[in-house]
């Protein structure tokens, strides 16, 4: 094993940042991206660069982990802007919203109708046909106050 590692060399470098970046594209998450990057820079640089093969992975695993941070910051400064930012996130859209008891609120529960759908709401105790407010989205429930 040694012995391999000891003769592991530029083109190694190369061709794993390669098929990295190629296993990218059939699972993109994004993360095999950084390691591919990673390895090609290594390979590159051992080009011009007489370097133990311990070098070369430390190298690697420097650039690997310095990648996450970098790729965080050029993310968050490049985030999407949309016209419906609670696509995926229905009961955040909810809030401030005055709905109908469908029934009461008992012990602290109930549930409301919306559209097609209804919801568990939590929040003081109401008969049914009361108006109620959402005042925050905690996962799949609201809760409610009333209106």
């Amino acid at each position: 094993m040694i012995e391999w590692l000891a003769k592991f060399g530029t083109w190694n470098w190369l061709v794993i940042g390669l098929v990295l970046m190629g296993l990218e594209l059939i699972a993109p998450g994004v993360f095999l991206l950084w390691l591919g990057l990673a390895a090609l820079v290594v390979g590159v640089l051992s080009f011009g660069i007489d370097w133990s093969w311990q070098t070369q992975i430390i190298v690697f695993a420097i650039l690997s982990i310095a990648a996450v941070p970098l790729w965080r910051s050029v993310a968050r400064r490049n985030a999407a802007v949309t016209d419906n930012p609670h696509l995926n996130r229905r009961s955040d859209a909810l809030v401030g919203r005055t709905f109908t008891l469908d029934k009461p609120i008992v012990d602290g529960t109930g549930t409301v109708r919306i559209d097609d759908t209804v919801w568990r709401v939590s929040g003081p105790d109401a008969p049914a046909g009361s108006r109620v407010q959402v005042v925050k989205s905690d996962g799949a429930s609201l809760v409610v106050g009333l209106a």
